[in-house]
């Protein structure tokens, strides 16, 4: 079928798509009195720093008060004291705030699961809840498959090997900016189509999520002194060759067996 004028003129006035990381995006991080929200750890720093065409275009942090004691530990890794937190407004004191931060954009976090499962719980605990729909995209998961072989992936060091500055390390904004820079940097490795990217991104993060399983399964085993394997058509106890701490080579977590327990202490 031959083009009519209209058609070609429809055509050459369809906007071009933005290339997805230009598109506006809040890159969060948290700062935490520990390691799990089930157990009733709580947030005492959020970070939320926008990226619009794919510059920084406004930093967000607050302390808060967590309504529990705050480690020593937790001091030491951030730099935050107790009385930093005293008279700081709650979590939920805050939510409008934040939601108006996170509105309309892709979510942007390293190690995307630690921060996400904090978020939730603090939302759930006010009587809200995150943006609904809203996509998330994790730099660690694009640099644990765009860096394989040149050592550990911690933030700072994938920073570091991308030429991106970390200015205060454990700080909730400063650390949200630098995933933002890295994922900035990632995409010139990356597929320019966001569907294609986000595909990708669940790719990957399901075969590092199973590669790590199993390691962690095979290094316990070794800790627990067996692991089972099927021989003659028994069940045998057999000796693992793997050392204790044995995560595999794509393991981010240095020999952490426990991840979010990595990066607390040593993110």
């Amino acid at each position: 079928m031959t083009d009519t004028p209209e058609s070609l003129d429809t055509a050459a006035t369809q906007p071009t798509p933005v290339p997805w990381h230009l598109r506006p995006m809040a890159a969060i991080d948290t700062e935490t009195t520990g390691l799990s929200p089930q157990t009733g750890d709580r947030v005492i720093e959020l970070g939320v720093v926008a990226f619009d065409n794919g510059e920084v275009t406004d930093r967000w942090s607050v302390l808060l008060d967590p309504q529990r004691p705050l480690d020593a530990d937790v001091t030491r890794l951030t730099g935050i004291k107790p009385e930093e937190l005293e008279g700081q407004p709650t979590f939920a004191e805050v939510v409008p705030q934040l939601l108006e931060k996170l509105a309309g954009r892709l979510l942007v976090a390293y190690n995307a699961s630690f921060d996400r499962t904090f978020l939730i719980a603090e939302f759930s605990r006010a009587g809200a809840q995150l943006p609904r729909g809203a996509r998330w995209l994790d730099p660690l998961v694009f640099a644990k498959e765009l860096q394989k072989g040149q050592g550990n992936h911690k933030l700072g060091t994938v920073a570091k090997r991308l030429g991106v500055p970390l200015e205060e390390a454990h700080r909730a904004a400063a650390d949200a900016e630098c995933a933002g820079w890295v994922l900035q940097k990632l995409a010139e490795q990356l597929p320019a189509d966001f569907d294609q990217l986000m595909d990708l991104h669940e790719k990957w993060e399901g075969e590092q999520e199973f590669e790590r399983s199993q390691w962690k399964a095979r290094a316990r085993g070794r800790q627990t002194g067996q692991v089972q394997t099927q021989g003659d058509g028994l069940m045998q106890a057999q000796q693992s060759d793997l050392p204790a701490n044995a995560l595999g080579p794509t393991y981010a977590y240095g020999d952490e067996l426990d991840p979010v327990r990595f990066m607390i202490l040593h993110r």
